[in-house]
This record gives structure tokens, C-alpha cells and sequence, in this order.
């Protein structure tokens, strides 16, 4: 609910603070006294428009904050902070300030946050209702939603949801493959030439490194032959090479240890391991030469290879590393083709599924949706009468929508429709002409609707226009019954309602200093006597306007 209100240089207010209770409050004064002022600033705080006209004359900027307690922390409010990382208690402070060029600053318990995401969270704080106003139920795109959070099928509505994304997605699979199937069809003839050129040449997986590799080694291999040949003579080459010398060593160290009883062991086996070492490496010498092959047409093959590689390459605007995988998309294409569109028809029977699981999970909501309906439309004509519209009927319109506007919010077009007399067929809410059977209509509604909303704060902008006497009376009662279970504030120029009011907070605007400044006071109870009887009887009270006033506040 809204805790305070603080208002500094909007338009004819210079500095305001107001402390808002719970239940059913009241806000009344002279026209052009500054009520409506009061629900500007407040809209500003719920993410409206800010126009630097609404800057007080002779001001730089104009500032409003808001304290709100929210008593459900794992409702909506909880769920937007907990996606945007803002963190959240039960108490919300919210101020925005607009400058005279333009700029805004708005903060969410002083964290900077974005005017959209302001405009979310007010939604969820406070809901504005005027005579006039063209949002909320009067528009009928939120009708759908009213009615599926009145009604108790929400564990239905999440089975819709997640059948849609399932039907949505297996839909789109389909689309995707027939596309291509049709595309694959169309190129037949154009694939099977292309398989069969790279049929011809059949690319394998790094060929073209292996074959750049091979190549550098044949145009270098005169050099490789030449440092082969000189590690093997260093080898072997006379007068004296490493294995004869290593050998007569061996044979030197042998005759030692003969006569010294194998001193030299160690080293004998030392020269032995280094002659198997050098026969090794004279082996892997052998091995290396033979793999060096001089053969100048074995050079022009790998060139030729190359060639074709590279051409067929850009010949569809591919690497030479990826052939092979065109290659086989190719061949499964043409595979796909042959055996007729069956795993075409596979996804198709899957998308056919899907959908009929959608359809019946849609069909479920519907029937709850229509349950609900019945429910809503009897309870809100049961209050019909007190409001003094015995004659007036309300119907919730349940309508399937063409498939083509199903979506995953399921089959059914919502609206709420109206008749405000006896053999008049219902129209929609904003077809009523009357402002004063509007509002009443809206109260109605509201009525039976909170105890299912998790908006703890509602304002009636003089939703009371047009009725008076009895009907007034009736008005009254309805608000004040809404105001036992949420926070009610009411924006009023009737007495009827007035008197009813738990709270009661008078709208003035004064001259002082040549400049007119709109303030607020809360009343006690002889200030609200008074109040009701300047209601009543106008500038002039007289004293059966005040015994008139003491009647409807004792009623």
C-alpha cells in the first residue's frame, strides 16, 4: 500500500507530504482546487509521462517520492526485482525528479533504474481508475488476464504454456525441413551432377595439408639427400668412422678388463650402448632416404591434385577443407529425396501431435475459463442491484479466436460486455455512454476482483460523477466494503461517499504571497462534518447542511 506521498514544485505545489493509512480514504475539495495535481505527481511515481510544463512557475526541477509496503514478497513486485537484481523488502521507496531540460532521475530505494522498468513495477503498486480512463478494464486486451486471476486454473494455464513452446517449436522443425526438402527437390538434378564430379575426385579429411606437406618435402629433397648422405658418412666414411672407431674401443676395453679382472665393465657397456645407439640412427638414416622419393612425375601429380582440389573448392565457394563435408551433405540430400520426405513426414506427425496436445490443454482452460465466467458474472450482478442498476446485466464473453491469433495464452478471445438496461444486448464496457453507470460498473467489478488482485492499492478518480442520492449512497458502500481488504483512496465530490470514507483529506488552494499554492490536510471528525456539509450545500454551509452531514456520516 502507498505509506506517504512527497510533492516539492509541481505545478501549484510548493512542498507536501502526506502520511496515507490503510482502508477507505477520501480526498475532496473545491474545483480547480489541485486533486487531480496530487494524482499527476503520483502518476510520475508510477512511470506516466513527465512534461517539464508540470516544473512550478520560477522552479528548476520537480521532484515526488513514494514509500510503499508490500505485504506478498514473493508476488510480482518480488519476481520483476529478482529479474532485474534489485534488491527487495517490504518497504519500497521511490522517487523521480524531472529538470527543466528534460532529463529525469528516477530511483528504486536509491538505485538507479530505468523508466520502463518503473512503469512495470508501478503497475504492480497501485492501480488508477478514472471515469474516463482508457486503460485497466475499459481496455479489452486485459480482460483475458482479469478473468484467468480470478479464476483457479493457474496449474492448467502452465500446462498451456508449455504445451504452445512444445507445439511452436516442433511446428517450426517441420517448416524448417520442408523448406529445405522443396529447395533439395528443385536442385535434384544440380546435386547428383555435383555428387558425381566429387564422386570423381572423392576429397579426403586434411588432404590438402598432407599434400602441401608432401610436396615441400620433394621440392627440397636434393637437399634432404645431400645432409642424409653427410650424416651417413660421418658415420661410416673412411679413414677412421664413428663404428670402426667405437668398435676397436670396445675391443681395447675387452683386453683391459681380461688382465684387470673386468675393472672397466662400466665402460665397456658404455661404448656397447653407443654403438647401438649409432646402429639405430644409421638405420633410421636408411629409412629416411628411402622415403625421399626424386621421381619428377609424382611432384606433378600432387601439383594436378592440388589443382582440382582448389577448383572444385571455389567452384562452390568453399575451403578446400570443407569438400568432404559438402560432399556428404550432398549424397544425404539426395539420400533425403529418395526415400521420399519420411523423415519429413516423421517431423510432420510430430508437429501434428503437439498441436493436438496444445488444443487439448487450450480446450481444458477454456472450459475453466467459462466456469470462471459464470462464477464472475453472477457474483458482479449480484452487486448490480445495491448500486441501483436491478435493471443492468454483465456478461463475460468467451469466443474462440481463429487459429491463425492462437498463441500461448490459448484459444480464447476474453471480453467483458455490458447491458445497462432491461432488453439491451451487452456491449462492450467502453460502449457505456453514461459516466456515472461506467463507474458503477467498474466498482462492481473491482469489488469482486481483489481478493484475487495482488495490487494493494486502488484510486477512484471521481468515479462517482454523475450519480447522486441513493445511487451515491450505494457507491459509498461499495467503496468502503473494497476498502476492508485493500487500501481505497477516492478522488470525490459526492457527500454520500464522502461520509463513508475511514479517512477524509481536504484539497485546498490559497493565495499566499500573489502565488497560489494547493495543499492537503487530513480532517478529524468535526473538520469532515464540516467538509460534507460544504458538500452538501456549497460556499454558504448552512445548519441543515451540517445536521444533513451528521445524518449521512451516522448512517
Amino acid at each position: 500500500m502507498l505509506k506517504s506521498l512527497s510533492i516539492r514544485n509541481v505545478v501549484l505545489i510548493d512542498k507536501l507530504d502526506i502520511d496515507f493509512p490503510s482502508g477507505f480514504s477520501v480526498l475532496s475539495g473545491e474545483t480547480g482546487a489541485g486533486k487531480s495535481i496530487l494524482l499527476d505527481s503520483l502518476g510520475l511515481l508510477l512511470g506516466r509521462r513527465a512534461e517539464v510544463g508540470m516544473i512550478r512557475q520560477g522552479c528548476d526541477k520537480l521532484m515526488v517520492a513514494g514509500c510503499f509496503e508490500v505485504k506478498d514478497t514473493d508476488g510480482l513486485v518480488a519476481t520483476l526485482c529478482a529479474a532485474n537484481d534489485i534488491d527487495f523488502d517490504h518497504e519500497i521507496l521511490l522517487k523521480r525528479s524531472l529538470d527543466s531540460n528534460g532529463r529525469n532521475k528516477i530511483f528504486f530505494n536509491d538505485e538507479p533504474v530505468t523508466l520502463k522498468f518503473l512503469k512495470e513495477i508501478g503497475s504492480y503498486l497501485v492501480e488508477i481508475h478514472g471515469q474516463f480512463d482508457n486503460q485497466g478494464l475499459l481496455n479489452t486486451a486485459t480482460h483475458r488476464a482479469v478473468l484467468d486471476g480470478y479464476g483457479d486454473y493457474a496449474a492448467d494455464i502452465a500446462k498451456m504454456h508449455a504445451a504452445w513452446a512444445n507445439y511452436k517449436e516442433t511446428a517450426q522443425k517441420f517448416a524448417l525441413a520442408q523448406e529445405e526438402y522443396d529447395k533439395a527437390q528443385q536442385e535434384e538434378e544440380n546435386l547428383r551432377h555435383w555428387v558425381d564430379e566429387f564422386s570423381k575426385i572423392k576429397p579426403r579429411e586434411n588432404e590438402l595439408k598432407d599434400l602441401e606437406d608432401k610436396r615441400r618435402q620433394m621440392m627440397n629433397a636434393e637437399k634432404i639427400m645431400e645432409n642424409l648422405g653427410a650424416a651417413n658418412r660421418a658415420l661410416n666414411s673412411a679413414p677412421q668412422s664413428v663404428v670402426s672407431g667405437l668398435r676397436q674401443a670396445q675391443a681395447a676395453v675387452a683386453r683391459l678388463n681380461s688382465l684387470l679382472n673386468d675393472k672397466y665393465t662400466a665402460l665397456y657397456e658404455m661404448l656397447d650402448t653407443a654403438l647401438i645407439n649409432v646402429s639405430e640412427a644409421e638405420e633410421e638414416i636408411s629409412i629416411a632416404v628411402n622415403e625421399v622419393n626424386l621421381n619428377k612425375s609424382e611432384i606433378d601429380s600432387i601439383e594436378e591434385r592440388l589443382f582440382k582440389l582448389k577448383s572444385l573448392a571455389r567452384k562452390h565457394q568453399v575451403d578446400v577443407e570443407e569438400l568432404q563435408q559438402l560432399w556428404q551433405k550432398m549424397v544425404d540430400e539426395i539420400a533425403h529425396i529418395e526415400r521420399g520426405g519420411e523423415d519429413l513426414q516423421k517431423l510432420q506427425n510430430e508437429a501434428n501431435a503437439a498441436r493436438k496436445d496444445y488444443i487439448a490443454a487450450a480446450q481444458k482452460v477454456s472450459a475453466a475459463r467459462k466456469a470462471a465466467a459464470l462464477k464472475l458474472d453472477a457474483q458482479i450482478c449480484a452487486e448490480l442491484p445495491d448500486l441501483k442498476m436491478a435493471k443492468a446485466k454483465f456478461v463475460t464473453q468467451i469466443q474462440i479466436k481463429p487459429e491463425t491469433a492462437w498463441n500461448e495464452n490459448g484459444i480464447d478471445d476474453v471480453c467483458f460486455l455490458a447491458a445497462t438496461n432491461a432488453g439491451q444486448l451487452p456491449s462492450p464496457l467502453s460502449k457505456i455512454a453514461s459516466g456515472g453507470e461506467l463507474a458503477r460498473f467498474m466498482l462492481a467489478i473491482k469489488v469482486n476482483l481483489a481478493q484475487t488482485s495482488q495490487i494493494e492499492t486502488m484510486i477512484f478518480d471521481e468515479v462517482d460523477t454523475g450519480v447522486g442520492g441513493a445511487t451515491a449512497q450505494a457507491v459509498g458502500d461499495k467503496l468502503a466494503k473494497l476498502g476492508q481488504r485493500e487500501q481505497v483512496l477516492v478522488v470525490t465530490h459526492s457527500p454520500q461517499v464522502a461520509a463513508q470514507s475511514k479517512h477524509h483529506f481536504k484539497v485546498e488552494k490559497n493565495i499566499v504571497d500573489g502565488m497560489a499554492l494547493t495543499s492537503i490536510k487530513q480532517l478529524n471528525e468535526v473538520e469532515k462534518r464540516e467538509e460534507i456539509a460544504r458538500m452538501l450545500s456549497g460556499e454558504q454551509i448552512s445548519d441543515e447542511a451540517r445536521a444533513a452531514a451528521k445524518v449521512l456520516i451516522g448512517a
